[in-house]
């Protein structure tokens, strides 16, 4: 099954909304005639920081895909700092980020919240990006695809093969994470192949085959190619260099060969 690939960008907490405006535009520069979806593809997405996020709309055009970095399970409430998909889809941003290293490491994001959160923005109509990954040290000891296999269990819990349609996983490892270390590609192509076939178990072949999982472990303009090249990684969730247009341009030209 031929999947398009997807590259995504999470500006995490940088970019104020003037800034975020200009570097879209700069990104856009990169790209002066767009195409769709595996015409040339491959579909690239960003997550800017709630502030910026109507800012980089106004800007996006047809040819970007914008996300917000996370979302809570509640309509409305007594949740200082949290925001609501019904917040979201009034902007008109179409994905969220859920479950991210930082968020599980910083703000005590568990497998459980994780769920909770994917199924409030599968229930509003929004399209899930999914984090999972293990820590250097769970890697040592040889962990990995236990870790992968609870948290991805735990965190697509009662969510159907059909909602899988509008769900992403994205495998990075935290060890990989804003150190400049990356997983080998046969590393990450290991990994990957794990999830897809631990998808299968749980939904079936025809969906597993469907599904998109992202790399997010560093990936950067020098290593972009290779990892892309693998058959099971569909794509990429990039960070710091998603926040420097040519490089970010450089990694959607690798998703393309």
């Amino acid at each position: 099954m031929s999947r398009c690939k997807l590259i995504a960008g999470n500006w995490k907490m940088n970019q104020t909304a003037s800034q975020a405006g200009t570097l879209i535009q700069a990104l856009k520069a990169e790209f002066p005639a767009c195409n769709s979806c595996c015409s040339q593809g491959p579909d690239v997405l960003v997550f800017p920081p709630f502030t910026s996020i109507a800012a980089v709309l106004q800007e996006a055009g047809t040819c970007l895909q914008v996300g917000a970095q996370n979302v809570h399970w509640a309509s409305s409430g007594a949740y200082t700092g949290e925001i609501s998909t019904a917040m979201l889809k009034e902007l008109g941003v179409s994905y969220v980020l859920i479950g991210h290293s930082e968020r599980r490491q910083y703000f005590g994001e568990s497998d459980e919240t994780v769920n909770r959160r994917l199924h409030a923005a599968l229930k509003a109509g929004l399209k899930a990006v999914v984090c999972i990954g293990e820590t250097e040290q769970e890697r040592q000891l040889g962990l990995t695809n236990c870790v992968l296999e609870h948290q991805l269990r735990w965190g697509l819990n009662q969510v159907s093969a059909t909602d899988m349609q509008q769900v992403v996983i994205a495998y990075e490892p935290v060890w990989a994470i804003g150190t400049g270390k990356t997983a080998s590609n046969a590393d990450a192509q290991a990994a990957h192949a794990f999830i897809r076939s631990l998808l299968g178990t749980l939904y079936g072949q025809s969906c597993a085959e469907a599904v998109r999982i992202l790399y997010g472990g560093s990936m950067n303009a020098g290593n972009a190619a290779g990892l892309l090249a693998q058959p099971d990684i569909d794509g990429g969730l990039i960070g710091g260099a998603s926040l420097k247009p040519a490089d970010f341009a450089s990694i959607i030209r690798a998703a393309k060969q």
